[in-house]
């Protein structure tokens, strides 16, 4: 950062005296909230835990900057709004990030620069983002396990599971134009866990997904191994998956009763679905014309085994309920 202003009077018109500010203090910064992640994250031990994750295959006798340092550096940039890894040479000598690895904030050496950044980045292979992401797990799991003390033993646990838009901009690889958000983009899946009544979620897992992906590309892989990792640390927890519309597969249907959890997953507002909805729906609007009071109705249709056509995404292996609005404030219940 530079230790000089060239321009120390403000506001010159408004004021009979000027008013004189002079950025001249060495070592300044504007990130000294950074300090406070660096705090949370001595207790949680995620970046070490995160680099321990990592092969270093560099000749150590020309290292300048460990694994450890130079991915908190990355994470510590990211959070204080500095993604891009170009922003490495402005930050390289600012006094917080270099206090936040455990550097001198004014005689400490330079942070790494966007290539050692870039390199690191690039050097990381399958198989350690899956261990990265099992540790985020086991440490989000854990925090908690701590925080809910006895409360943790029987606890009702939500697990969501949701796609979202990553913008992309320029050439990057596996960026697609996506026709729901209108731009081009990553598509990751983002999962977050509650906890009994809480309304708070948090973040379990972030796998990022080409642009062109499906909602439900990769979940059984990922709620596999977050159904494994969450019923080791909660044994006795009753489980819950939410879903969104995209999910509506029968594989993911037929993974999430083989797996032994409640799940609730929307469905899209379909032709074929209303039909089978209809004369529950016609039920419950009598009813409700005739009494003045909301009531539910079911209806129930047989349900066929149906062999995937061009469109199917598999086959329909068992008869499930459908619960849908009818306007009245009341839920119709459906089975298919």
């Amino acid at each position: 950062m530079s230790d000089t202003t060239t321009q120390p009077v403000l506001f010159p018109n408004l004021f009979s005296k000027p008013i004189h500010v002079a950025f001249d203090e060495r070592g300044m910064s504007s990130d000294g909230g950074g300090l406070l992640l660096q705090a949370a994250d001595e207790k949680l031990g995620l970046i070490a835990a995160l680099a321990g994750c990592l092969r270093d295959d560099r000749q150590a006798g020309k290292v300048k900057h460990s694994l450890e340092e130079a991915l908190g550096q990355r994470v510590y940039g990211i959070a204080l709004g500095y993604p891009d890894a170009n922003d490495a040479a402005r930050l390289a000598d600012d006094p917080i990030h270099k206090l936040m690895i455990g550097r001198d904030p004014i005689h400490g050496e330079r942070l790494a620069s966007q290539p050692t950044i870039s390199r690191m980045e690039n050097a990381v292979g399958r198989g350690e983002l899956l261990q990265m992401a099992k540790t985020l797990t086991k440490t989000v799991l854990h925090r908690h396990k701590r925080r809910l003390g006895r409360r943790a033993r029987k606890t009702k646990i939500i697990l969501d599971f949701d796609p979202t838009d990553d913008p992309t901009h320029g050439q990057q690889e596996l960026s697609f134009f996506h026709g729901y958000y209108g731009t081009y983009c990553y598509l990751p899946l983002v999962g977050t866990i509650q906890f009994g009544k809480e309304k708070k979620q948090y973040l379990l897992c972030s796998v990022l997904r080409p642009g062109n992906a499906c909602a439900h590309a990769g979940f059984v892989a990922i709620a596999r191994r977050i159904l494994e990792q969450v019923r080791a640390v909660f044994p006795r927890s009753r489980i819950i998956v939410r879903l969104d519309g995209g999910f509506g597969a029968p594989v993911v249907l037929d993974f999430l009763e083989q797996a032994g959890v409640e799940y609730v997953v929307g469905l899209g507002n379909t032709k074929p679905l209303k039909g089978r909805a209809a004369k529950a729906m016609a039920q419950a609007r009598r009813a409700y014309r005739a009494t003045g009071r909301r009531s539910k109705s079911t209806t129930r249709r047989s349900s066929r085994r149906r062999r995937p056509g061009p469109t199917s995404v598999g086959w329909c292996s068992r008869p499930r309920w459908w619960f849908i609005p009818t306007g009245i404030r009341r839920t119709t219940l459906v089975s298919s």
